[in-house]
C-alpha cells in the first residue's frame, strides 16, 4: 500500500487501537495494524498518529476556490461541500467497508499544499473507513473515474489535532477503482444497553455468557490470551472485528482498555461472551478513538501464557 502521510488516514480502530503502546514507542505507520484488540487510551495515538510532514518535490497550485466553498457546490448534512471536477464512468459507489484506490491533493484554505499522492509515486489505496470522516463520507459519493474536489470542515478531518493540518482542509480526488471489502457484522439487538439479565461487577461492567467454554481456568491480568471479538458502538456500528479479518489476535491482557482486562478475566477458554463496556472502562472520551460506551463479543480461544 502507497504511504499516504497527511491525506485522511486516521485509522479509526483497528486492533492495533487496542494494545498500548510503550512509552517511548514510536508512531505506527500509516497501514493497517496487526491485529490485537480493544486498548488503553493511550493506543489511540498509534491509531490515529501524527503523521511526518510530506516534501512534496513541486507544489500543486491550489485552485481559486480554496478558501471555501463556491455556491453551486453540493453539501451534506455534516457540512461536507463538494463539486464534481469531471464525471466517472463507473456505475457503482464505494461502501465504507470497502478499499479504494485514489489520486489526491490536499491543501489547507490559505492555499497550501500539504500532501498529493503523486510525491509518494503512485496513487494511494486504503480502506475507506479507516480515515477521517470527512474522506469516509465524501469518496462514497463517488464512482471510478470520477474527479471531485472537497471541502471538509475541521470536525470531519483532523479536529485540531497538534501536527496534522488544521482548518478546513480541501481535496482533489480522482476515484480510480474499488475493491469490495468485507461485510461489517450486524449488531447484537441489545447493544444499546445491557439487558435485565446480564451480569454487572462493581466497576459498572456487564456481560452476558453467550456460549459456556469447556476451559476450567480463567485468565489472569498478566496472561497473554488469544481472542476473536468484535466491537460495536452503541447505535450499531461496528468499528472493529477479528472476525472480519479472519485472523484472531493475540494480547497481553493488562495491555488493554480497563473493560477488557476485567472481562476476560471471567472467562474460561472457548468461551463466548457479550460486554458492554462503561466509556470510563474504555476510552474515556479520547478523541479519535470509539465514543461512549461499547459493546464487544468475545470468544476466549487460548491463554497462551
Amino acid at each position: 500500500m502507497k504511504s499516504i502521510h497527511f491525506l485522511p488516514v486516521i485509522l479509526t480502530m483497528t486492533a492495533a487501537a487496542c494494545t498500548r503502546a510503550p512509552e517511548n514507542a514510536k508512531p505506527a505507520a500509516n497501514a493497517a495494524p496487526k491485529a490485537e484488540p480493544a486498548a488503553k487510551p493511550e493506543a489511540a495515538d498509534k491509531m490515529k498518529e501524527t503523521p511526518p510532514a510530506p516534501t512534496p518535490p513541486d507544489a500543486i497550485p491550489a485552485p481559486p476556490d480554496v478558501a471555501a466553498p463556491p455556491a453551486d457546490a453540493a453539501k451534506t448534512k455534516s457540512g461536507l461541500a463538494s463539486k464534481v471536477l469531471q464525471p466517472g464512468t463507473g456505475k457503482e459507489h464505494p461502501e465504507a467497508s470497502d478499499k479504494v484506490t485514489v489520486h489526491y491533493t490536499g491543501w489547507t484554505t490559505d492555499g497550501k499544499m500539504f500532501d498529493a499522492s503523486v510525491s509518494h509515486g503512485g496513487p494511494a489505496t486504503f480502506p475507506l473507513d479507516r480515515v477521517i470522516p470527512g474522506w469516509t463520507e465524501g469518496v462514497q459519493l463517488m464512482v471510478t473515474g470520477e474527479k471531485r474536489r472537497f471541502w471538509i470542515p475541521e470536525e470531519l478531518a483532523y479536529k485540531g489535532r497538534p501536527g496534522a493540518p488544521q482548518g478546513m482542509l480541501v481535496f482533489d480526488v480522482e476515484l480510480i477503482s474499488i475493491e469490495k471489502g468485507p461485510k461489517p457484522i450486524p449488531a447484537p439487538p441489545d447493544v444499546a444497553a445491557p439487558p435485565k439479565d446480564a451480569q454487572k461487577t462493581t466497576s459498572g461492567l456487564a456481560s452476558k455468557v453467550l456460549k459456556k467454554g469447556k476451559g476450567k481456568v480463567k485468565p489472569k491480568a498478566t496472561n497473554l490470551v488469544e481472542v476473536h471479538y468484535t466491537g460495536w458502538t452503541t447505535d450499531g456500528k461496528m468499528f472493529d472485528s477479528s472476525v472480519v479479518r479472519g485472523s484472531p489476535a493475540q494480547f497481553p491482557l493488562d495491555r488493554v482498555i480497563p473493560g477488557w482486562t476485567e472481562g476476560v478475566q471471567l472467562m474460561v477458554e472457548g468461551e463466548q461472551r457479550r460486554l458492554w463496556i462503561p466509556e470510563e472502562l474504555a476510552y474515556k472520551g479520547r478523541p479519535g478513538a470509539p465514543q461512549g460506551m461499547l459493546v464487544f463479543d468475545v470468544e476466549l480461544i487460548k491463554i497462551l501464557q
